[in-house]
């Protein structure tokens, strides 16, 4: 109903990603918090300095900043950096196609997908320790030459060697998990759970009571993945200390267990949560007595083992470890795929997903080649050091005096595939945009004679600046082919996997294959070779952002941006990827306008992701509330971005329920010339139902620039604002106007 606002009508604005300050988002000097705390806050104006830029009359204007959850401590933002794979691997489910999970099958493949990328974060840990230190370096004088803190380790037999550097790889485990738990706690638990909390089913919908409330479902999967972690290392040790094999008398029993209980945490993995902490708990308390029992009994066995040749060859078990892991990864991809590809072909018509429904096995193909770059770099680049700056390979080993000191084959094809990978990118992201830039360009022409039909002379290079921002602008839809070949690559890596099982590298391949005196060996030996030093120089790379972050503010900042992407889903996939800030975002922007509704209208402004922020709020509040509220977005991705490639969650059937709970009370602005908003609701069977939007319809197009002549009273021509500000064009105003005007 129409009313006049009073003081009591606010204006709450929600920001996007890459952290910025209270005062940017207020477009004010002096701002002061009214609640929350250091983490996420409420400011307005301080009082009696004036009011925040682009305040509307008789509204008063709140900033919700919540930059802080992912770029406040330093510590934390540097070391989320280390939990990338993780990270990727736990969105993958969220960009599943719309439609339930039947039987559950898409979230039990990417949980055991996740759970081999803790393996392969042990299994390099491993690597390091057991296979080139314990068991390929110390037993040689050239290696150890040197090192004092090496030398020391061959007094040692063995056993009791590989026994004690079996120590290191659960002191890693340890940090990744504290990591995860640490960062945690500024970020989770923010609100009261219901009553009726089903983890099993926690990927269902946005209105969820407990969708944010991922406690008990991280908490399940971080147990089974360091147990998962913990077993992987009893078995590589045992398989260490068996000089007759695996199935050697007296260790045959133990390991026996050892992968009896791995395959029980693989199928616990697959299988949904239990429905309440009780239950988890009589599944956890056993699977840990187990666990610890095994543990200590796989240590104690390698420190009593009797002594056993080292240095001949790899670790005993290491490279079919390491082969087996690979495997595992590609048969999950494969049938991840054709799930996926075949459930989006069942969708109906109008909620076909983009990238023909394989954003799951894309995001879950990119966890794994990133795990496979961390693991690579670790491992080569310790092996490197050992060699003293040397490279061996089966073409050119080391001398006998200083050991084989070689990683897994699966890593010489991982550096190679991974070479393979950027340089196919590059020249398929070339390409696209090559072949693309006309029809960009004519789209852009179109825009600019229906907005600027008569242009002088004079502004012929200003109308030529615009046409090619709005043509660049529009780089964001021409991105889908460059994602399905990167699928397809990953994809033919897969071939690999047969060579990985039977232990032959790419140079051991070239040999048999060629001929000519081995020189295409010798060239495998040297493409490979820089495979592995770009893989590690990328991986590097993120090692100094991440040293930069904790340093640097300002980079600190720049880094946050990926964490804001990645980070805005619960996990309910791998335990470690980093926190979900939303878990407290949203229950307390939820608390908050439900607060300040009860004193009068509210309307949510949201630019960017903040607009995706306000929209997962409302599906938050209860109807009671909504009656109050309305929404403003500006700069939004809503629609280009997020129901597109999470058309389960966020796609067309969502946005328009959305509009219903708060009676269309909603306005969008957007510009040609933003590359990263854009219209909600586009012309199409994807719109609102006709009649439920108000007159003039939810988006409004902002002509940008303003105009192309220089204003007689200015002396440079109006900027080409893109994604930002909004808030100072007189749409915005007439838009809070008109919206806390309907409010009831």
């Amino acid at each position: 109903m129409d009313r006049t606002p009073g003081r009591d009508a606010v204006e709450l604005r929600v920001h996007g990603i890459s952290g910025v300050t209270a005062e940017r988002i207020l477009d004010h000097p002096m701002v002061v918090r009214v609640a929350g705390d250091t983490h996420a806050g409420f400011f307005r104006p301080r009082p009696g300095s004036g009011t925040a830029g682009g305040a509307t009359d008789d509204v008063a204007v709140e900033a919700y900043r919540w930059g802080s959850l992912t770029a406040g401590a330093a510590v934390r933002t540097a070391s989320m950096l280390l939990l990338l794979p993780f990270m990727l691997s736990n969105l993958a489910i969220w960009l599943r196609p719309p439609g339930r999970d039947r039987w559950g099958l898409l979230g039990a493949l990417c949980r055991l997908l996740a759970g081999t990328l803790t393996a392969t974060f042990m299994l390099a840990a491993v690597g390091v320790t057991l296979d080139l230190v314990g068991w390929q370096c110390v037993p040689y004088p050239g290696c150890r030459a040197s090192r004092p803190y090496l030398a020391w380790l061959h007094t040692l037999p063995t056993g009791p060697r590989l026994a004690l550097l079996s120590i290191v790889p659960l002191l890693a485990l340890r940090v990744v998990w504290a990591i995860g738990t640490r960062s945690a706690r500024a970020f989770e638990g923010f609100g009261p759970s219901s009553a009726q909390h089903r983890p099993g089913d926690r990927t269902a919908s946005l209105t969820d009571a407990d969708f944010w409330q991922d406690e008990q479902t991280t908490g399940w999967l971080r147990q089974l993945h360091v147990v998962l972690g913990v077993g992987t290392l009893n078995v590589a040790l045992l398989a260490g200390i068996s000089p007759g094999g695996v199935g050697a008398p007296g260790h045959g029993l133990l390991f026996g267990i050892a992968v009896g209980l791995l395959v029980v945490e693989v199928v616990l993995l697959a299988l949904p949560v239990p429905a309440s902490p009780a239950a988890a708990r009589r599944f956890l308390r056993p699977l840990w007595a187990v666990t610890v029992v095994v543990t200590v009994c796989c240590l104690g066995t390698a420190t009593l083992a009797d002594p056993a040749p080292a240095g001949l060859g790899k670790l005993p078990g290491y490279e079919g470890a390491a082969a087996g892991v690979v495997a595992t990864q590609g048969v999950l991809l494969v049938v991840l795929t054709v799930v996926t590809y075949t459930r989006q072909r069942a969708a109906r018509g109008d909620e076909r997903p983009f990238l023909r429904g394989l954003g799951t096995p894309i995001m879950a193909a990119a966890a794994v080649s990133v795990g496979a770059a961390f693991t690579a770099t670790l491992v080569y680049r310790v092996a490197d050091v050992l060699d003293h700056g040397d490279i061996p390979d089966p073409i050119r080993p080391n001398p006998p005096i200083v050991g084989p000191l070689e990683p897994p084959v699966a890593y010489w094809w991982a550096a190679l595939a991974g070479l393979a990978a950027l340089l196919i990118g590059a020249a398929v992201t070339s390409a696209t945009l090559l072949l693309t830039r006309r029809r960009r360009r004519r789209l852009a022409a179109r825009i600019i004679e229906r907005d600027y039909p008569d242009v002088p002379a004079q502004d012929a290079h200003r109308l030529r600046l615009v046409r090619e921002t709005i043509a660049r602008s529009r780089i964001t839809e021409e991105l889908g082919p460059v994602l399905i070949a990167f699928l397809a690559i990953a994809s033919l890596g897969l071939v690999t996997v047969a060579f990985d099982v039977i232990g032959i590298g790419p140079t051991q391949l070239a040999d048999r294959l060629g001929g000519h005196g081995g020189a295409a060996a010798a060239l495998a030996a040297y493409v490979t070779d820089a495979g592995v030093w770009v893989i590690s120089l990328l991986v590097i790379c993120l090692m100094i952002l991440g040293f930069r972050a904790y340093r640097s503010a300002q980079t600190r900042r720049v880094v946050a941006v990926l964490w804001d992407l990645g980070t805005f889903w619960p996990r309910t996939v791998h335990p470690f990827a980093p926190p979900c800030y939303a878990a407290r975002a949203v229950p307390e922007l939820a608390k908050r306008v439900t607060g300040l509704t009860a004193r009068g209208p509210v309307v949510i402004s949201g630019h960017s992701h903040g607009s995706v922020l306000a929209v997962a709020t409302i599906l938050q509040l209860p109807p009671s509330v909504l009656a109050r509220v309305s929404l403003l977005t500006y700069g939004s991705p809503l629609q280009r971005t997020y129901a597109r490639l999470y058309p389960a969650y966020l796609g067309p059937r969502t946005l328009r329920d959305v509009g219903g709970r708060i009676g269309w009370r909603w306005r969008n602005l957007w510009r040609d010339t933003d590359p990263i908003g854009g219209p909600i609701f586009p012309a199409g069977p994807d719109g609102p139902p006709p009649g439920a939007t108000p007159p003039g319809g939810v988006d409004i197009r902002l002509r940008d620039p303003r105009s192309l002549t220089i204003d007689p009273a200015d002396t440079v021509p109006p900027p080409i604002e893109g994604h930002w500000p909004y808030h100072t064009q007189a749409a915005y105003q007439v838009a809070i106007r008109e919206l806390t005007d309907r409010s009831g």
